[in-house]
């Protein structure tokens, strides 16, 4: 039951996954990471999102079916490649914003700005600039990412940043943390109120 999606997939989600296959790309988040994604975006009404790491946009598509209507995502990739199918299946939802830029560069022009979701899907934001992206969450806004537990296409040593990463995450006092062993391995954190 727990490893199962008995749920509506969104509208767009079969032809990216087949576009994303044809397309080789290897990085793409599993379809239970999405579900928590999607049920997590709808807490946040009138939210501001961020997705560092667009890929194709499957993760794109779940948060964008849990966002309502007055919610707006900005969704960054430095691949065009792989953003043009995000293009191509989401770039007429008036929600999102999908830019084709290097995270780090993205990440220093708009330090002030502040989110109610951030989903690190990348380098940036999880093993670079953690520190900038963490101070760009608003008070009670979710900090998640995945792929905290091996996968197959690591390359050597990652394992070892991956646990280095989860201890800073877990000194932080200015996250409130839960790691789980499902999916590909999760952490939420949601930054608290000082």
């Amino acid at each position: 039951m727990i490893e199962e999606i008995r749920q509506a997939y969104p509208k767009a989600y079969v032809a990216i996954n087949d576009a994303t296959i044809d397309s080789e790309f290897s990085m793409a988040s599993d379809v239970l990471t999405c579900s928590l994604l999607k049920t997590l975006a709808g807490s946040k009404p009138g939210g501001d999102f961020l997705e560092l790491g667009t890929g194709t946009g499957l993760s794109t598509s779940w948060i964008l079916d849990g966002m309502d209507d007055s919610s707006s995502l900005i969704s960054i990739d430095n691949d065009e490649r792989f953003l043009a199918i995000a293009r191509d299946f989401l770039g007429s939802d008036q929600r999102l914003n999908l830019e084709c830029t290097d995270g780090g560069d993205w990440l220093e022009k708009n330090s002030d700005r502040k989110f109610d979701y951030i989903f690190a899907d990348t380098w940036h934001g999880k093993y670079l600039m953690l520190d900038e992206v963490i101070g760009m969450l608003k008070p009670g806004a979710f900090y998640i990412i995945d792929d905290m537990l091996p996968q197959d296409n690591w390359p050597e040593g990652h394992a070892d940043k991956a646990t280095k990463l989860l201890e800073v995450l877990e000194k932080r006092e200015d996250l409130l943390i839960t790691k789980q062993c499902w999916a590909t391995g999760l952490v939420i954190a949601t930054k608290k109120d000082r």
